[in-house]
């Protein structure tokens, strides 16, 4: 059997270990991928601190996978060896469960995640299910696609489900590894797009990155600042701060959303004068489908959005995870498999 390199986690806060292991042979109903990329995600602290109930280990984590079919198993249908595929964080879903019944295949019950439910992307080769697959533009590189694959979906699928519409005033809380794909987005959308972080440092980027307007939270009352632009039709919360959320709440104009994708143990406070006159909400947004990735990927191709990334070979996986966790990384960090 041909074997390939994998990383794997063997036990709960176990060291990131490169291993050998046989190349696995795609089941009924999946592919069998070449991987050539894999983006490192907060999330895969899941993995590596054993914190996902029921998780199996040894575990290879990933979830933001880009590379090409390998071989595809019996009954694959639409899909063949050597298309360019990506796979995130939705890895596949039962399709009878009440929330498949009713097309919110990202919400099963028991929906699959890479580096999860079964080994991810921290390999030279993995298996997934045929519907967690996406395809990869061919004009998309794999570095780049791979994190678009968890925070690119993300913040897109969030911004083109909030109801604005172009023209309208659309905030991205922080710059990090999701807000400064999110400032991409809502500009190349038609946004008026208003980056808010903490620190005039972060303005020259926030403009780089196609922001019409930055405001330094640490500086200015932010609500005020959005105000006087018209108020904010939608806010995009990518910062992980229950705090700083709450400071923009007033800033949202008639009818203007507060979309949480940063995870906060902090509550957010609404202000219920302001929502009951001025019809605003709060909704939270997870992810999306493969459709939804593929769709991403394509958007972004189309309309030049890149992710800024740090590439490591699979061999350094342990420091590219160190520097991932660390906050230090610009914003993503990509494994390459070096095939």
């Amino acid at each position: 059997m041909p074997t390939m390199q994998a990383v794997q986690v063997a036990k709960a806060n176990g060291p990131l270990e490169v291993v050998e292991r046989e190349v696995p042979d795609p089941p009924a109903g999946h592919v069998l991928i070449k991987v050539q990329a894999c983006g490192i995600c907060h999330s895969d602290s899941l993995t590596v601190e054993g914190l996902w109930p029921g998780l199996q280990f040894p575990r290879v984590p990933g979830h933001e996978i880009a590379g090409v079919i390998e071989k595809a198993g019996a009954g694959v249908e639409g899909w063949e060896a050597g298309q360019r595929v990506g796979v995130g964080w939705h890895g596949g879903h039962c399709g009878h469960c009440e929330h498949c019944r009713h097309g919110d295949f990202v919400l099963c019950k028991t929906a699959l995640v890479p580096g999860i439910s079964y080994d991810g992307g921290y390999a030279q080769y993995m298996v997934a299910p045929q519907e967690a697959l996406a395809r990869v533009p061919d004009d998309l590189a794999d570095v780049d696609a791979a994190p678009l694959l968890c925070a690119g979906i993300t913040t897109f699928n969030a911004l083109r489900n909030s109801g604005a519409r172009a023209g309208d005033v659309a905030a991205i809380l922080g710059i990090g590894g999701l807000g400064h794909l999110g400032v991409q987005f809502a500009r190349k959308m038609g946004f008026v797009t208003v980056a808010i972080a903490r620190g005039q440092d972060k303005a020259p980027l926030a403009k780089q990155l196609g922001a019409h307007h930055y405001i330094d939270s640490g500086a200015q009352n932010v609500a005020e600042t959005l105000q006087a632009l018209g108020g904010a039709r939608v806010i995009l919360a990518t910062a992980t701060s229950g705090k700083a959320m709450n400071a923009t709440l007033g800033g949202l104009g008639l009818n203007g959303k507060l979309i949480m994708v940063g995870i906060s143990e902090e509550p957010v406070e609404v202000p219920i004068t302001q929502f009951i006159m001025g019809r605003n909400s709060v909704q939270g947004w997870p992810s999306g489908t493969a459709a939804d990735s593929q769709e991403t990927l394509a958007f972004s191709a189309l309309s030049g959005v890149k992710p800024m990334i740090e590439e490591y070979p699979l061999a350094q996986a342990a420091e590219a995870y160190a520097r991932m966790m660390s906050g230090k990384a610009r914003f993503r960090v990509v494994l390459t498999m070096g095939h």
